[in-house]
């Protein structure tokens, strides 16, 4: 069995599908739960999207939790239509899959993250790839969390490149600037997967067709879904050659860092609204003489990365019913 354990904070949209996949794939990690959030989808949809992905890929055993369900400064989230355009209507590219015979837990997301910090410590790593908002929770409830968990890496932030929501602003720290601003200043051992690394890492239709070619029921359905990915980019004209490897990459750093350069770094997020200063990851002034244990990824090994995340898909794909 593998040393470290894993729990992905997933807002499951299509890289996020890939995510989840990936942490199933690698025997390196144990994946003991997943925790639902908001953004590509509503909370709900994309708990039920984790477990139908999970029992595509025979992994039935592991639990979904429900996360927050707004931001930490609202009272409901609504998804916006650019997400929807992106990820389809149901998260996962309108593709259909069989429904899980399993159930949501009834334990509560951060509940599960505060307790499995403190059962697994340096052992667990938590990959968020979605708004940080359970994250900030769970620390405001138990801030015994922002020093018990080994390795926190998340997806989100701009740091060298714009932002792909406002000039300087990502999707998924735009989703709730003062939440992220809470995680960046308060949680340690964290890692930023921004789009500084993530937009060097591109899948195409050449890898996806080697998914189709396994003639599995999880090959197809990775591969529609994929493609459907590939082609919101190119008439979204995010990027034509490929759609970026976002929530994946996380991933793989949280369980080998070396698949990037980081810069130590520590970070905070504005959240002025009046000056219109909101949402940006940015060197926090304050702190840039205090050590830090935050880091921010600036350079990415893309060709390594994209070949072991092929692999490691052409083996979980290749392993389920056909």
């Amino acid at each position: 069995m593998a040393h470290k354990k894993m729990i992905l904070d997933l807002d499951t949209g299509i890289d996020d599908a890939l995510a989840l996949a990936y942490a199933v794939a690698d025997p390196n990690v144990d994946l003991i739960g997943i925790i639902s959030s908001y953004g590509n989808t509503l909370v709900t949809t994309a708990a039920q999207n984790s477990l139908n992905l999970l029992h595509l890929l025979g992994a039935d055993n592991v639990p979904v939790f429900i996360g927050e369900s707004h931001s930490s400064t609202t009272d409901h989230f609504d998804v916006m239509p650019i997400s929807q355009a992106i990820h389809g209507k149901n998260g996962v590219g309108d593709v259909l899959l069989a429904t899980s015979p399993q159930k949501v837990s009834a334990q509560s997301g951060v509940d599960f993250l505060i307790e499995a910090a403190h059962q697994y410590q340096d052992e667990l790593i938590f990959i968020p790839t979605g708004p940080l908002t359970n994250l900030t929770a769970a620390i405001k409830k138990d801030p015994d969390v922002a020093h018990l968990i080994g390795n926190t890496t998340l997806m989100g932030g701009a740091l060298t490149v714009p932002g792909n929501v406002t000039p300087f602003t990502e999707a998924n720290i735009h989703q709730d600037p003062e939440a992220a601003d809470f995680a960046f200043t308060h949680q340690e051992n964290l890692t930023m997967v921004g789009l500084d690394v993530t937009l060097r890492t591109l899948l195409t239709k050449k890898e996806t067709a080697a998914w189709r070619l396994l003639g599995t029921t999880a090959g197809e359905k990775y591969a529609d879904l994929m493609d459907f990915y590939i082609d919101a980019y190119d008439k979204l004209n995010i990027d034509k050659k490929g759609a970026a490897l976002h929530d994946p990459l996380a991933v793989a750093v949280g369980i080998d860092p070396s698949y990037v350069t980081t810069i130590s770094l520590a970070m905070r997020v504005t959240y002025d609204k009046e000056s219109g200063d909101y949402g940006r990851t940015i060197g926090d002034k304050s702190r840039l003489l205090e050590p830090t244990t935050t880091k921010a990824a600036v350079l990415v090994d893309t060709p390594r990365f994209v070949n072991d995340f092929q692999n490691l898909m052409l083996n979980i794909l290749n392993t389920t019913q056909k």
